[in-house]
Formats: structure tokens, C-alpha cells, sequence
């Protein structure tokens, strides 16, 4: 063998090697971050599933006479606040994720409120309607949590592999961020407040 072929054999070796490398980094950051945006797709559902239940319990409440409308005003407000943020899921950055749950926690609040002030209504605790919807929500809140924790444990791989040394060198090349993880909402360590009105008269 030629000595000038060694050399070249090492480095088309280094070559291959590299190429191999940044297919395999790239393909397996694709794939990871697929299951991101099909775990927030989930996210969303869940999400949307809560706020139409919202909507249909806002309008059953509407039917209770002399249900307080600050209230209400409150749930409605809060539900299209919480509806008009919305996240692109190739590029969650920790503001978007931070924004995204102060307005999902700002409607849980207030709904959570809602909730407590129609322990005044005898009508409504019997609507059947009404508790319906409440046991709905109940699921649905637990599907949102098994949601939010899905996406969490997919994001987890995902920042790993384009965090660690070397990938971070190829990740920043090919423009793979890291992604943000939930936290829990806002407020969400403090037990909620109840108060009701005993001197209300009916």
C-alpha cells in the first residue's frame, strides 16, 4: 500500500465517521422531538375538553336565578384569556410554557370559584345536568395531569440528547433548542380559599 493512501483512508474513516454521527444525531432529535408535539397535541386536547365543559357549565349555571354575574363574568373572562394563548410545538421556549399556565391556572381559579358559590344554589347541586358536568371536569382534569406529565416525561429525552457534550455541538448547528417542562400552575401549592356566606338570604 501506498504510503500517501494512509492518511487518506484515516481521513475519509474521520469523514464517514462524522457523517454518521450528525445523521444519527439528527434523526434520533427528529424523532424525539415528534413525540413532544404529538404529547402537547394531547395537551391541547385535554385542554379543550376542559374549556367546552366550562362553556356548557357556564350556561347551565346562567339558568340558576340570581346567580352572581361577577362570578360568571370572572369564568367567561378567564376561559377566553386561557383559550387565546396558544404555543407552537417546535418551538416551546420556558416564557411561552410560563405564559401558557398562569392563564390555564387564572381560569382553573376562577372556576374553582364557581364552583364554591354554587354551594348556595339548592337548585343547582340538584340539576342533574350540572353534576354532570362536574364529575366530567373531574375526569378531565385528571386526563389534563396525565397530559402534562406525558409531555414532561418526552421532553425529558428529547433535552438530554441535545443537551449533553458532544450532541450540543451538532444541536446547535442544526438548530435544535432545548424545550421547557410544566411546572405546576400558579398558586397551585396554596389550599383554595372557602368562604360562604351564611348571612345570604335566599
Amino acid at each position: 500500500m501506498k504510503k500517501w493512501l494512509v492518511p487518506v483512508l484515516i481521513i475519509g474513516v474521520i469523514i464517514f465517521a462524522g457523517y454518521r454521527w450528525a445523521v444519527g444525531f439528527n434523526n434520533t432529535a427528529v424523532k424525539l422531538n415528534e413525540n413532544i408535539s404529538e404529547s402537547w397535541g394531547n395537551v391541547q386536547t385535554a385542554y379543550q375538553r376542559r374549556g367546552d365543559l366550562i362553556g356548557n357549565l357556564v350556561n347551565t349555571v346562567k339558568g340558576a336565578s340570581d346567580f352572581e354575574k361577577s362570578t360568571l363574568t370572572a369564568v367567561i373572562n378567564a376561559r377566553a384569556k386561557a383559550t387565546s394563548v396558544t404555543i407552537d410545538p417546535t418551538n416551546i421556549t420556558p416564557q411561552q410554557l410560563a405564559n401558557f399556565n398562569k392563564a390555564q391556572g387564572g381560569l382553573s381559579g376562577a372556576l374553582k370559584s364557581l364552583l364554591v358559590t354554587v354551594e348556595r344554589y339548592p337548585e343547582l347541586k340538584a340539576n342533574q345536568n350540572f353534576l354532570k358536568l362536574q364529575d366530567e371536569l373531574a375526569s378531565t382534569e385528571n386526563q389534563i395531569l396525565t397530559a402534562r406529565t406525558r409531555f414532561n416525561e418526552a421532553t425529558k429525552p428529547y433535552n438530554t440528547h441535545v443537551k449533553t457534550f458532544p450532541n450540543s455541538i451538532l444541536a446547535g448547528l442544526f438548530n435544535f433548542e432545548g424545550k421547557a417542562y410544566f411546572d405546576a400552575e400558579p398558586g397551585s401549592d396554596k389550599a383554595p380559599e372557602v368562604k360562604f356566606d351564611f348571612d345570604k338570604k335566599d
